[in-house]
């Protein structure tokens, strides 16, 4: 995962729209955006940016969670749906991901560089057990008719 505590000029940020990342900002709030996915950055006092919301896939416009349930990974809502993630959402997150750290100049470790890191995992379904029903753990459910 990123270091949240890691703090970017303001430089750094403005040269992503430069390297093809579709760049907004409102009132001190940075989104960054390529290949469906997407980042957000905040201007603290010292006039330096921190990501507040790290690399994530994007959705009609609003940021996912990526959940790894085990035997499927899925894309949560801030609305609490839960939609399959698909091999092409997992791939333009890692390209995504592996662009802004080295624009940032940020090292990409090795874990990381294999795949997807997710945000939420419920691995445990032994009944009974916390993580029996996934979707109870993190407040998921299933998009009006079955998507």
């Amino acid at each position: 995962m990123w270091n949240i505590e890691e703090r970017f000029s303001p430089k750094a940020i403005e040269s992503l729209a430069a390297l093809g990342f579709a760049v907004g900002s409102t009132r001190g709030v940075v989104r960054v955006e390529k290949y469906g996915c997407g980042a957000e950055f905040r201007k603290g006092a010292d006039d330096l940016y921190q990501m507040t919301i790290p690399p994530t896939i994007m959705l009609k416009g609003q940021f996912t969670r990526l959940w790894d349930a085990g035997y499927q990974k899925f894309l949560l809502t801030d609305e609490g749906l839960k939609l399959p993630a698909l091999a092409t959402h997992l791939e333009n997150l890692r390209k995504f991901n592996e662009e802004l750290r080295t624009a940032l100049g940020l090292p990409t470790f090795y874990n990381e560089a294999l795949g997807s890191v997710s945000q939420v995992s419920v691995y445990d379904r032994v009944k009974g057990r916390k993580g029996a029903v996934p979707d109870e753990t993190v407040g998921a459910h299933e998009a009006a008719g079955g998507h």
